[in-house]
């Protein structure tokens, strides 16, 4: 027997072996009548089938559906709802057409009655068996009185190739070569799915957005392709204030100085109202611009929002909370729960640009805010300066390594820490020194419950958790502040 054909043979046997050893294809199962329960973590609802629990997108708590499982354990499964035979009386009409494809709106189904009653359940469910601490006080979450265009930051990106509904695939029409100017598909870097419009900004964000898309049809400008790293259009961030100042800022991949220039130039004539106009320059294989040089075009420096009394300077590459009509109302409860008397030193930690820091300023004796960005610092500073807070002082560094004793010898011992982390909670090194110095209040401010619940479990080894406060930043989504404030134990 030839060398070659023993490879052949054994080639085979493997192959033929594998095929005994292959799991047989099985049909989807199909479960009907299923009773919607409750709404679910991030953004699902959920369904008990059989001992097991279900998770069902866009389903809302009450509904009766029929449901195709997709992924199955031995404790869960997920599945797509089929059909819905019986609505609940928590469903409404969704206002975008983009609903279901589109991940930024997963409860627009919902009416935002069951929406803020489904985010105050999930935090006191979060506080209660997570941290397994129960407050004294819970308080009704304060909702949104715009439930539509509240945001005052959206970011598109600019695709070669859009994304393709269902119904497009199983077509006889052909799509190659369509551009899309819109969100990226939810769990796909590379899926961009074309908006026609979103409600969750204020005019004239979709139609310059579109008229953007047009133009850059009309003159045959290539949208980037993020496989292949290359083209000359990548994104375009719009930002927006309560009083109607507005900021565009297009990112480009690829320094064409004429075309750009010309572009921005008619931009500027067809948008007027544009306050503020920059560009950029992103040649990198990631999307963030905050390390890269942001360029004028035309208009102001800055965006000016005001908070109550409090002013702040928006610069293109700046943290500012996304829902300014719910910052304030968010800042406000944190002074209410802080009820300062004056002579205190507090301590804000995550200071982001010191939005929070600022805002209290005037009713303490000092404020020290901490954050790790050193961009976000110099914006607090500025702010500080802008509203005359000359009793702040802001550090820049990494909180579990700054937030040492020795940061206490220079800036005091705290009377009240306001602590607002990011979505992963504090770090363990920040709790346990928090511990150490054992001011007289911490007011909590989270954008995840349960990390929040986390850390309130372990400060509750001295502290008694006072009252929570839910606020509601995002409309038509799962996601809820909470702000929990905490008393020392006697």
């Amino acid at each position: 027997m030839s060398i070659m054909l023993a490879q052949i043979l054994a080639l085979m046997c493997i192959f033929a072996n594998r095929m005994r050893h292959k799991k047989k294809y099985r049909e989807p199962e199909i479960i009907n009548d299923v009773l919607v329960t409750a709404a679910g973590a991030e953004g699902n609802a959920i369904a008990r089938v059989d001992e097991r629990v279900v998770f069902i997108p866009f389903a809302a708590p009450g509904d009766i559906v029929d449901i195709k499982i997709i992924k199955s354990k031995k404790s869960f499964a997920e599945a797509q709802i089929l059909a819905i035979k019986e609505k609940s009386s928590d469903r409404v009409e969704p206002r975008c057409e983009h609903f279901g494809v589109c991940g930024g709106c997963k409860w627009q189904h919902l009416s935002y009655v069951a929406q803020l009653k489904f985010k105050q359940q999930q935090v006191t469910d979060n506080i209660e068996r997570i941290g397994n601490v129960n407050p004294e006080i819970t308080h009704p979450i304060i909702g949104c009185e715009k439930v539509f265009e509240y945001r005052n930051k959206l970011e598109y990106t600019f695709s070669a190739h859009r994304w393709l509904l269902p119904e497009e695939i199983h077509s006889d029409s052909t799509f190659v070569g369509q551009p899309a100017l819109g969100f990226h598909i939810p769990k796909y870097f590379d899926k961009v799915l074309d908006i026609k419009n979103c409600h969750l900004q204020a005019e004239p964000s979709n139609v310059i957005r579109l008229w953007v898309k047009k133009y850059a049809i009309d003159h045959e400008f290539s949208f980037y392709n993020t496989r292949l790293h290359s083209g000359f259009l990548r994104n375009i961030l719009i930002r927006n204030t309560i009083s109607g100042e507005l900021m565009v800022i297009m990112v480009f991949g690829e320094n064409k100085e004429d075309e750009i220039k010309e572009f921005l130039s008619l931009l500027k004539v067809e948008f007027p109202q544009i306050s503020s106009l920059w560009w950029v320059i992103n040649e990198k294989l990631n999307d963030t611009i905050s390390d890269l040089k942001v360029n004028l075009f035309s208009g102001k420096e800055f965006l000016t929002e005001y908070l109550g009394e409090s002013e702040y300077r928006i610069s293109p590459v700046s943290f500012f909370q996304t829902n300014s009509y719910q910052a304030l109302q968010l800042y406000s409860k944190v002074l209410e729960f802080a009820d300062f008397k004056g002579d205190e030193n507090v301590y804000d930690l995550y200071t982001g640009t010191g939005s929070i820091a600022v805002f209290v300023a005037k009713h303490v004796a000092k404020v020290v805010g901490v954050e790790y960005v050193d961009t976000a610092v110099e914006d607090a500073r500025m702010n500080a300066k802008l509203n005359g807070a000359d009793n702040t002082s802001f550090v820049s560094g990494d909180l579990a390594k700054v937030f040492t004793d020795e940061f206490v010898s220079i800036y005091g011992m705290p009377d009240v820490i306001i602590t607002d982390p990011p979505r992963a909670g504090m770090h363990e090194k920040v709790v346990l020194q928090i511990l150490k110095l054992l001011p007289a209040k911490i007011v909590y401010v989270s954008c995840n419950p349960a990390t929040q619940a986390r850390d309130l479990l372990l400060l509750s080894e001295k502290y008694s958790l006072k009252c929570v406060q839910p606020v509601d930043m995002f409309p038509h989504t799962h996601h809820v502040e909470n702000i929990a404030l905490m008393i020392r134990k006697d």
